[in-house]
Formats: C-alpha cells, sequence, structure tokens
C-alpha cells in the first residue's frame, strides 16, 4: 500500500482499517493467507518514488495506491504488477488507464470526484456565505490535475464571483497565500481535492478561521477539524469497495478488465460552531440536507 500522507494521520489509519476489515470478511486474513505492507510519502514525492520502488522490488501480487501522486509512482516503477487505487483523479487524462469502462492495462480502481464536482462546491460555498464575491481555489500544481477548474469557471460567472487561483508547494505558501487574500473583503475559499491539501488540512482550517474566511473542503475530516463546510465522497466506502477489487485480482481477475468506478456515496457536513465564528446563518434546508451536523 502507497499513499501520500504521513503515518500520523489518524483518518488514513481508520480507512486502511476498514480495508483490512473488508478483505478479512471476503477470506483473506493477515498472518494465514495475506501480508501487507504500507509505505506512507508524507507529502515528499521522491519519498514516494522511492517508496514504490521498494514496493515493487518485493513482487506484490496487487499494489494499492490512495491518491494520483501514488498512482503515478507505482505507474513509473512498474507496468505488469496490478494496480488499485482509492482518490485518483483524472485518470485518463493522466494516462492511468485507456478508458474508464475498459482500463486495459494494469491499472483500476475508484475516482474520488467527477469534474463537474467544481462548480457544486463553488454553489455550496455562496450557499452558506452569500455575501462572498472573491473565491480562492487552493492547490498544489505538483500533485493537482486541474480537471475541476473548468466547472468551477462556469459557475464563478453565474454566480458573480471572482476567482483568484492559490497555488501552493508547503505550507509556507499557503500562510502567505491565504493573508494575502484575506486582506481584502467578501473573500472565501475553496479547497481542492488534492493530497496535498489533506497533508495540510489543519494549517488551513486554522488560517481560514484566523482571517474569518468561509471555507468548502473535499472531505469529511476538513469539517469535523473546524472547516465551515465539506461536500465529498465516502472514504470508507470506497476503501471497502478497493478491498473487492483486490480480492478479486488475488483471484485471478485482471485489474484492465474491472472498470474505474465513479463514487456512489457522498456526504454534507457542516460546522454549525465555525458558522457561528464567522457569524453565517445557516439555511435550514441546507442543515436538513447535511449528513452530519456539528454543533
Amino acid at each position: 500500500m502507497l499513499n501520500n500522507l504521513a503515518e500520523s494521520d489518524r483518518d488514513m489509519q481508520a480507512w486502511i482499517g476498514v480495508f483490512r476489515e473488508r478483505l478479512e470478511s471476503l477470506g483473506w486474513s493477515e498472518g494465514r493467507n495475506l501480508k501487507i505492507d504500507i509505505r506512507w510519502g508524507a507529502g515528499d514525492l521522491g519519498r514516494l518514488r522511492g517508496h514504490a520502488a521498494d514496493l515493487v522490488s518485493m513482487n506484490p501480487d496487487v499494489a494499492f495506491a490512495d491518491s494520483t501522486p501514488a498512482i503515478s509512482a507505482l505507474q513509473q516503477a512498474t507496468r505488469t504488477i496490478p494496480i488499485v487505487f482509492v482518490g485518483g483523479s483524472n485518470p485518463v487524462g493522466s494516462g492511468f488507464v485507456a478508458s474508464l469502462a475498459r482500463p486495459e492495462g494494469n491499472i483500476t480502481g475508484f475516482i474520488s470526484f467527477e469534474p463537474a464536482i467544481g462548480g457544486k462546491w463553488l454553489g455550496t460555498l455562496k450557499e452558506i456565505a452569500p455575501s462572498v464575491t472573491r473565491v480562492a481555489p487552493i492547490y498544489n500544481p505538483q500533485t493537482h490535475t486541474g480537471q475541476y477548474f473548468q466547472a468551477i469557471e462556469t459557475a464563478a460567472q453565474s454566480l458573480s464571483v471572482k476567482l483568484v487561483r492559490l497555488a501552493f508547494r508547503d505550507g509556507s505558501d499557503i500562510e502567505r497565500g491565504i493573508a494575502d487574500f484575506g486582506r481584502e473583503p467578501n473573500g472565501g475559499l475553496l479547497v481542492l481535492s488534492d493530497p496535498s491539501a489533506a497533508l495540510h488540512r489543519d494549517l488551513i482550517v486554522t488560517l481560514a478561521a484566523r482571517h474569518r474566511l468561509p471555507a468548502v473542503y473535499p472531505f469529511r475530516q476538513f469539517a469535523t477539524t473546524g472547516g465551515l463546510i465539506s461536500y465529498g465522497v465516502d472514504r470508507p466506502d470506497q476503501y471497502r469497495r478497493a478491498a473487492d477489487y483486490v480480492s478479486r485480482i488475488l483471484k485471478g481477475e485482471r485489474p484492465g478488465e474491472l472498470p474505474v468506478q465513479a463514487p456512489t456515496k457522498f456526504e454534507l457536513v457542516i460546522n454549525l460552531k465555525t458558522a457561528k465564528a464567522l457569524r453565517l446563518d445557516v439555511p435550514l434546508q441546507l442543515q436538513q440536507l447535511a449528513d452530519e451536523v456539528i454543533e
């Protein structure tokens, strides 16, 4: 297993636990007929490539990748060992698979979002914070594939929102960028689905609060950390489904014949405590739509 987060990440540890439990239920038991080796990139692409080479040298029956950088690192290391991914973005455009329906090569898995979700994120931010007229999409150009920008730009035009892209490479870029953006009024943040953003989620949530910037996030763990609102895929569900694919490959199926699948379960999480601190009146209808409301 290869991912781009740190070993201390509690959510990732929980998702790996879900993955293990599902494999156990399918008859794969560690210490009996299964061995799982895990490597952590912690946001370092060089380290990620080194770990990928190390894992491939073990000649595993299946490799598992979380995030686009992890998939890319494993693909560079092998074109024969089956790779199952979770969280891959734009797998066709990135050259990982020939098509979603028939991947054809050694890679298949589960994407987190389709490109149109970008407009949904921006619309959600405007719904919870109507006064926002300036929005900064936050992303790392080294790890983000850019597939959401067209939908975001289209939505921005219809919502009369000015976009100010906030690209970063490390934590200091995030601090400087959010501070500069926050100097002008009526701003909001749109944190894109990106492993680098997930790695810095505590910092981003803290800075959003400090500069009083409403923000929409792609995953639940941002909202539970103190972020205003999140709308995204149910990550534990994807790890369960990925375990199903791993089991099928271990039993002899080919990854190139298993279609890449889009998410089927999404969750909307609202942090009312954060909304109150920002003096936002969250519409009752939006609260009723939420899967979880944090008070």
